[in-house]
């Protein structure tokens, strides 16, 4: 008969990028977790690029740095220079270039890169109790704690119980949290280029009235070979056809629509792709009970913010937790909680907006629509402070930073 666990102060349920971030975030401040997946990790770092690629803005890149994982990631991440942001390639485009002695936008990293690094560091962390491939067969929040019950019976006990399960979260909908959603009729499809023409580090973002098309600079791969991430958002209907294609006429649709800013193109590795839809939850706690990541709010990848958005509410939850702790509170503490959702609440909220709102903004089609985004994208180029600020956000500088975040 399985025994009862050890009571921990979290009981993170979803061990995926931000699920774990949050571990070993909460590790560096004496606070100790089960976390609980029901992936199996080799799976999730077998070999090979599978396209499946995540840009670091400068915050998440400080976190990574303040729990120590920035070491171990360096030598994988490609930094981002500059971001072009084109319509359709005609003329009036912008470029997001920060000054010298701000560093880069971002780093690009391959996911399995991430999930390896943090991964590895869980392993070597005493605080981190890691319980992967299992499934949870039953949640409960008491006045005094939380627990999950696995298939094999084991009990984990912990005081706060948080969601990182990702946007189908099973524990979201079991208390009961309604989210406002909607679908954009749209998938990404997620591919890896390989190209003749170095990408001299910069991200392209590509707008065309079914959707962005989106070019991520990665690092050259063993033989030398310049290489990027593709996301390309097509229609739903669309997205079966495109997935099929073979290698050659799946390469000739890509060169539709880039042309030949990166000269010669082959595929690399297998594509795969998502629906794109939109969520959130107007309330990110609950009884001993704290959502993070997608399992609060799903953006479009417009503007590649969503892994970032995951991590600030990992950053901010381990700030506010540690604060209680300071103050001799329990971490499922309401007031806490509260904290933890009117600081997350909002900057989430607008972020999602906004990624919306440009959504929309650029499905708009004909010539005269066009015309009105390059004649605002032109503005944008010569206006310096509005530039900046659209800097600022990308690089996640802006606003009440958690501490962990900041340089």
């Amino acid at each position: 008969m399985p025994q009862p666990s050890d009571t921990r102060d979290l009981l993170i349920l979803g061990g995926g990028l931000v699920g774990m971030t949050l571990a070993l975030a909460a590790a560096k401040k004496g606070i100790a977790s089960h976390v609980v997946d029901r992936a199996d990790p080799a799976s999730l770092t077998a070999e090979g690029f599978d396209g499946r690629a995540s840009a670091i803005s400068t915050a998440s890149w400080n976190l990574f740095t303040n729990i120590g994982l920035a070491e171990s990631l360096e030598p994988y991440g490609c930094p981002i220079a500059k971001i072009a942001v084109t319509d359709q390639l005609k003329p009036g485009r912008i470029d997001f270039a920060p000054e010298e002695h701000e560093g880069s936008l971002g780093r690009m990293f391959a996911n399995r890169q991430l999930r390896l690094a943090l991964f590895e560091a869980a392993k070597a962390e005493p605080l981190i109790a890691w319980h992967a491939g299992v499934d949870v067969v039953a949640r409960e929040r008491g006045d005094h704690g939380v627990s999950a019950t696995l298939a094999d019976g084991t009990v984990l006990k912990g005081r706060l119980m948080v969601a990182a399960e990702g946007r189908r979260s099973p524990t979201r909908e079991e208390a009961g949290l309604k989210i406002a959603n909607w679908q954009y009729n749209h998938r990404a499809i997620i591919a890896g280029l390989i190209h003749s023409q170095p990408h001299e580090n910069v991200a392209w973002e590509i707008f065309y009235p079914e959707g962005p098309f989106a070019l991520l600079p990665m690092l050259d791969d063993e033989q030398g070979r310049h290489r990027s991430a593709l996301v390309w958002t097509v229609d739903e209907s669309d997205g079966d056809g495109v997935l099929a294609m073979g290698d050659r006429a799946f390469i000739a649709e890509v060169e539709k629509r880039m042309g030949r800013i990166f000269g010669d193109l082959q595929a690399n590795g297998p594509r795969s792709s998502y629906p794109l839809g939109f969520h959130h939850t107007a309330k990110i706690v609950e009884h001993r009970l704290a959502l993070v990541g997608d399992a609060a709010h799903g953006i479009h990848p417009i503007a590649g913010q969503g892994l970032n958005l995951g991590l600030r509410d990992a950053g901010a939850l381990v700030e506010v937790i540690a604060e209680a702790r300071r103050l001799g509170l329990d971490p499922g503490d309401a007031e806490m909680l509260a904290r933890y959702e009117s600081w997350r609440g909002l900057d989430a909220f607008m972020v999602s907006l906004a990624t919306d709102g440009l959504t929309r903004l650029f499905g708009v089609s004909g010539p005269g629509a066009s015309a009105i985004r390059r004649l605002g994208m032109a503005g944008v180029q010569r206006i310096e402070p509005l530039k900046r600020w659209f800097m600022d956000e990308a690089r996640g500088v802006s606003g009440d930073v958690p501490a962990l975040m900041q340089g």
